[in-house]
C-alpha cells in the first residue's frame, strides 16, 4: 500500500460542476485549484477527478478520445500540472480516472482499426470476422461471462461488428479473452492484447510523470473477456501493478470492481463496495428505509457481505464505502442533515479510505426531472447540478448567465450552501469537519486499523463497533433511531468519550443505553495491536 493512503481522505470532484472561472458555465481546473483550501480545511487530503480528458462528451468524458490531453473546456495539461504541484504543496495527493476499457468511438486508434486494411490498431479493439459471429457469445451462460455489453455493425470498412462496453459510442479495447471460443477472439498473451496493455501504461507513465498520484480505475473488472472466475481480470491487472511497483512505486490504485476479494489479489491498494451487485450498500443510505433513517432499516445483510470480504481481503487491502458519487442518487434523497450526520459518523470511522462526493458536506439533493447531459440519463444527471457555494449570481458556481450552466441548480430554494454551513454552530459541514479531524488524529480510526462489530443485529439498534490500531482502540456507538435504545454486549472498558452527537451513549447496570438519533465515540482503556 501506499504509504500516504494510511490516513487519506478523498473528495470526488466532477470537475464540469465544482466552480467555473471563465463565465462559460461549465468547471474547470482553475476553478478545482482556486478551492483547493477549501477542500483541505474541510480535512480532505486527497482528490479524485473524473476525467478531464479529450472527448466528444457522449458519455461525459468517460469515452475519451485522447488520454494524452485535457479537454480545451476544463483548460489544458499545463492547468492539470499545476492541480498537481498546488495540490502536493498543499500535502495532499491527486488521482485520475483510468477508462482503460474502452475509448470514444471518435479516438485515433479507433478510426484506424475501422480501416479494411490490415494496421498496428486492427486488432486494438475487438471484432468479429463477419456479423454472425458475435452469437458465439450467446449460448447458455455466455452472456454473464463475456463482459460484453452489446455489438455495433456497419462501423467503416469492416464486415465485422464492434464490441462496446457501456454505450455504442465506446468500442472495447482488446485485452484478449480468457476462454477463447471463436476464431475472432484473441488470448490473453495475444501480441494485440499485450499491446493494448502496453499502450495504457505509456498513458499511466505520462500522467504519473506529470505529477499525478494514481488512479481510480474505471470498469476494472471487465477488461478480459469471457472471464468466468475474474481470474484472467486479474492477472492482467498484476501485470500492470508490476509495472507500478517498479517504475513508480508510491502510486495508489483503488478500482472500481465491486469484487474486493477479486480487485486486492489482482494488485489494487482499495475497491469500492457499490450501488451495483450484492454489496447491499444501498440498505444503509439509498433504499425506502434506510439503515441511518429515524425510521429503521436493516444492516444485517450489508454486514454478512461486509464480514465475507473482510476475510477475503485480510491484510491484502482496503475497502472503501463512499458517501456516493456521480452515477448514483445522492444519500440527501433518502437522509435529512440530522440524519446524514449518523450516516457521515459512521463512514468516517470505518476502515478503508473516505472517499466524500462533491456537494455531499453539505447535503446537497439530487434533483429530480432533469434532462439526460452528456450521456449521463436524468437519475445521474440529478447528481451532477452545480456545486452550491454561497448565495450570489448562480450559487457562487459560475458568472454565466444562468441557462448556461453545465446543469441547472438545485430550485428548492432552501437548498444547503457552503458558506452558510461554514458560518453556523451545528451544521452538517461542521459535523463533517469535526468527524474528519477527529479521525485524522486518531490512528485507530484509520484507513488500516482493525474493526470488530460487537452488536448488530438483524433490525435492530445500536450499531457497536470496536477499531483497534497499534496506537490503541476506539469504540464506537450509533442509533440512527427515533428512540433510545439499550443493549447488552461485550465492551472493553471504556475511558474518555471522544466525540458525541445528541447526546452520549452511556453504561447502566451492564447495559449500553444510547440516545435517539446519536453517536458518540469512547477511547478505551486498554488495546492496540
Amino acid at each position: 500500500m501506499g504509504s500516504w493512503l494510511d490516513n487519506a481522505i478523498f473528495y470526488e470532484v466532477y470537475p464540469q460542476s465544482f466552480k467555473d472561472t471563465n463565465a462559460d458555465g461549465i468547471g474547470d481546473l482553475p476553478g478545482i485549484i482556486e478551492k483547493l483550501d477549501y477542500i483541505r480545511e474541510l480535512g480532505c487530503n486527497a482528490l479524485w477527478l473524473n476525467p478531464c480528458f479529450d472527448s466528444p462528451l457522449q458519455d461525459g468524458g468517460y469515452d475519451i478520445s485522447d488520454y494524452y490531453t485535457v479537454h480545451p473546456r476544463y483548460g489544458t495539461n499545463t492547468d492539470l500540472r499545476r492541480l498537481f504541484r498546488e495540490a502536493h504543496r498543499r500535502d495532499m495527493h491527486v488521482i485520475l480516472d483510468l477508462v482503460p476499457g474502452h475509448t470514444s468511438d471518435q479516438h485515433p486508434w479507433f478510426r484506424a482499426s475501422c480501416r479494411g486494411e490490415e494496421n498496428p490498431y486492427t486488432k486494438r479493439y475487438v471484432w468479429t470476422q463477419d456479423k454472425t459471429q458475435c452469437f458465439d457469445l450467446k449460448r447458455p451462460g455466455g452472456d454473464q461471462s463475456s463482459n460484453i455489453r452489446s455489438f455495433i455493425l456497419g462501423v467503416g470498412e469492416r464486415d465485422g461488428l464492434c464490441a462496446v462496453n457501456y454505450y455504442t459510442c465506446q468500442p472495447c479495447l482488446n485485452y484478449g479473452f480468457e476462454v477463447v471460443s471463436a476464431p475472432y477472439q484473441s488470448a490473453t498473451d495475444s501480441p494485440e492484447a499485450i499491446a493494448t496493455r502496453e499502450a495504457i501504461q505509456d498513458v499511466m507513465r505520462f500522467w504519473l510523470r506529470m505529477g499525478c498520484d494514481g488512479f481510480r480505475v474505471d470498469m476494472a473488472g471487465s477488461l478480459v473477456k469471457n472471464d468466468p472466475d475474474g481470474m484472467g481480470n486479474v492477472k492482467l491487472w498484476r501485470k500492470f501493478r508490476a509495472f507500478l511497483d517498479a517504475e513508480f512505486p508510491q502510486a495508489v490504485m483503488i478500482s472500481e470492481w465491486g469484487r474486493p476479494d477479486l480487485s486486492l489479489l489482482a494488485g489494487f491498494h482499495m475497491d469500492f463496495l457499490l450501488h451495483n451487485g450484492p454489496s447491499h450498500y444501498l440498505d444503509l443510505f439509498r433504499v425506502e428505509r434506510p439503515y441511518f433513517s429515524r425510521s429503521g432499516g436493516d444492516f444485517s445483510e450489508f454486514l454478512a457481505v461486509y464480514r465475507r470480504n473482510l476475510e477475503l481481503t485480510a491484510g491484502k487491502g482496503l475497502i472503501c464505502i463512499p458517501t456516493g458519487d456521480h452515477d448514483m442518487v445522492r444519500m440527501a434523497g433518502k437522509l435529512d442533515q440530522e440524519e446524514l450526520k449518523i450516516a457521515y459518523a459512521f463512514l468516517l470511522t470505518m476502515p478503508g479510505a473516505p472517499f466524500l462526493y462533491y456537494g455531499d458536506e453539505i447535503g446537497m439533493r439530487w434533483v429530480e426531472g432533469l434532462t439526460s447531459k452528456e450521456g449521463s440519463r436524468s437519475l445521474r444527471a440529478g447528481s451532477r447540478t452545480p456545486m452550491q457555494w454561497n448565495d450570489d449570481v448562480n450559487d457562487g458556481f459560475s458568472d454565466a448567465r444562468p441557462d448556461k450552466l453545465y446543469l441547472p441548480l438545485d430550485p428548492d430554494p432552501h437548498r444547503p450552501r457552503v458558506r452558510a454551513q461554514m458560518e453556523t454552530e451545528g451544521s452538517l459541514w461542521r459535523e463533517v469537519r469535526r468527524l474528519i479531524r477527529l479521525r485524522l488524529n486518531n490512528e485507530p480510526l484509520q484507513s488500516g486499523a482493525r474493526v470488530e462489530f460487537l452488536f448488530a443485529e438483524k433490525n435492530a439498534y445500536p450499531l457497536v463497533y470496536r477499531r483497534t490500531g497499534e496506537t490503541g482502540s476506539v469504540l464506537v456507538v450509533l442509533n440512527p433511531l427515533g428512540q433510545d435504545v439499550e443493549c447488552t454486549c461485550s465492551l472493553p472498558e471504556l475511558g474518555e468519550v471522544l466525540y458525541s452527537n445528541h447526546g452520549a451513549a452511556a453504561v447502566r447496570d451492564g447495559r449500553l443505553s444510547v440516545p435517539r438519533a446519536s453517536a458518540t465515540i469512547f477511547r478505551c482503556a486498554t488495546g492496540g495491536i
